[in-house]
């Protein structure tokens, strides 16, 4: 128990030491439409659980359950179901913050059918995120499974919302992600904060399994520079009071500088925290190296591998196992070695100092706090390590028009243009349409066809835009003016460089002959011309 308590003091420590960084709450906003008495904008907190819409949004009726009203029992055993009726919309279930863990709360109301989960706060306080359960704690092999997005409200919202469903409005809401996450340009910037230790139950399982899932997308974006993804690592100190310690000696390098949790909790078996962090600073040389080389998208062909061929369980996360994938993948072995550095030196590493000085918030990120965290265009994702969930966060931070093909496939977002072509501007006829697709949603702009621009708003109608004549025929003016011009100036020119000419002739060749003759004269300036 010592031991816990040791390792949960020392991330605090790192956080308290550095007082100018925070946490920032994810948020998107809560639009109720009906009834009037409510109607306005509302701060919510994403959840960090689930498929937050990123790019998109949401609208459904809210419902407050008659009992169950936590949500930390099945909906089925009061046979309540939520389901909407087709056609009908979608409902978001109102449940009450306490009893029992946010994940559960979301899965209960997931499977009563709920399209989405509000959690009312019970106290008065700022928004917080929900988060899943610490491992030792967490019993939930659902987890990865819960897929309606979920939001935290304010108590005085909660009870706003409960006392118009009591009174019998029907309180309609729009859940918008739209500005959750920034999307300035072209290309998408994000990192992957991550701890290489496998022994950490269901959250290490579902980690390993997103790298093995997402690598594909994840390398086709960066080969084609859609995408600037970094890995970072987090790593701990150890406070100073326990630097003499054997654990603090068998959890840290460089002396207690960079430290990491003993992977099974158990200092007298299995590996040390010394041992993630070496391989920790490892990958992260890796992605050093292999950046340098033009080739950063092998560091998830590194992770994959590795997590393949050298598991904790079967005794062999080891430097050597570790090797012999680097060496397979063809990257410089030692260069990745000497980036390392030594270990066992009493001075700071300056990777892994690095590494720690990125964890502290800047700007509109927060401190890095939660393991393992997504960071899209300096915001922190929040929702499963899904692929698809990933893909579509990362697709909501390219502008509109600009995002690759693979953020408008079927299977992560919806071609609006399909049906009653968005509601744009069509000509059935000749088959073009103002309606333009992309992940945020439809576009409606006049198009350009074969070199033709059509105006208009795109809406109620687009119109051939006509070449300019009367443009045309001044060119044409101007050109031929010019022309006379030019043909003037060069024969005044010539007829002036001939008399130039002529006279110096005349001057030269009076030394030699005379020139009185009208005939001689008269040759010379044939010869001339």
């Amino acid at each position: 128990m010592g031991g816990r308590m040791l390792w949960l003091l020392v991330p605090v420590l790192f956080l308290c030491g550095t007082c100018w960084g925070r946490f920032v709450v994810e948020k998107n906003s809560l639009k109720v439409t009906s009834p009037n008495s409510l109607k306005g904008i509302y701060e919510s907190a994403i959840g960090n659980f689930g498929v937050p819409q990123y790019g998109g949004t949401m609208v459904g009726i809210v419902a407050y359950p008659k009992v169950n009203w936590k949500a930390c029992h099945n909906f089925k055993d009061f046979d309540i179901s939520y389901k909407s009726k087709p056609g009908g919309f979608p409902t978001f279930l109102l449940v009450d913050r306490g009893d029992c863990y946010f994940i559960t709360k979301a899965w209960n109301a997931q499977n009563s059918g709920a399209a989405a989960v509000l959690v009312a706060d019970n106290v008065a306080e700022p928004l917080i995120t929900m988060n899943t359960p610490e491992e030792e704690n967490s019993k939930a092999d659902y987890l990865q499974n819960i897929t309606i997005p979920s939001a935290l409200i304010s108590k005085s919202f909660g009870d706003r919302l409960k006392k118009a469903i009591e009174n019998g409005d029907m309180v309609s809401v729009n859940l918008d992600w739209k500005e959750s996450l920034p999307h300035p340009d072209n290309r998408v910037e994000y990192e992957f904060w991550t701890n290489c230790n496998d022994e950490c139950g269901p959250k290490c399982d579902s980690q390993i399994q997103f790298f093995k899932n997402f690598k594909g997308a994840a390398q086709i974006l960066e080969k084609k520079s859609y995408t600037k993804f970094t890995p970072h690592y987090i790593t701990w100190y150890c406070a100073e009071i326990f630097l003499s310690s054997k654990r603090c000696k068998s959890q840290c390098i460089n002396h207690g500088r960079y430290c990491a949790p003993d992977p099974e909790q158990d200092f007298s078996k299995g590996y040390d925290g010394k041992d993630v962090v070496m391989q920790n600073l490892r990958q992260v040389c890796l992605f050093k190296v292999a950046s340098e080389s033009g080739k950063p998208w092998l560091w998830w062909d590194y992770v994959t591998d590795f997590a393949i061929r050298c598991p904790m369980k079967e005794k062999k996360y080891t430097k050597g196992c570790a090797e012999e994938v680097i060496k397979a993948l063809g990257v410089d072995l030692k260069k990745i070695n000497k980036c390392m550095g030594d270990p066992d030196a009493d001075e700071e590493n300056p990777v892994l100092k690095a590494e720690q000085d990125a964890q502290i918030g800047k700007d509109s990120r927060g401190d890095v706090t939660i393991l393992p965290t997504l960071v899209i265009n300096n915001r922190q994702y929040r929702g499963n390590l899904d692929r698809t969930a990933v893909l579509k966060a990362i697709c909501a931070g390219f502008k509109e028009t600009t995002e690759p093909a693979v953020c408008l496939s079927d299977d992560i977002q919806t071609n609006e243009c399909l049906e009653n072509n968005g509601g744009c501007w069509q000509d059935k006829a000749s088959n073009i349409t103002a309606c333009k697709d992309t992940f945020r949603g439809r576009l409606c702009e006049c198009p350009v066809v074969e070199g033709v621009k059509f105006v208009g708003d795109g809406y109620t109608h687009c119109k051939a835009k006509k070449p300019s004549t009367e443009g045309g025929w001044s060119f044409l003016w101007v050109f031929f003016i010019l022309t006379i011009a030019g043909v003037g100036a060069y024969c005044l020119y010539k007829y002036r460089f001939r008399s130039y000419m002529d006279s110096e002739i005349r001057a030269i060749m009076a030394q030699y002959m005379p020139l009185e003759n009208p005939e001689a004269q008269s040759h010379i300036r044939n010869d001339q011309s």
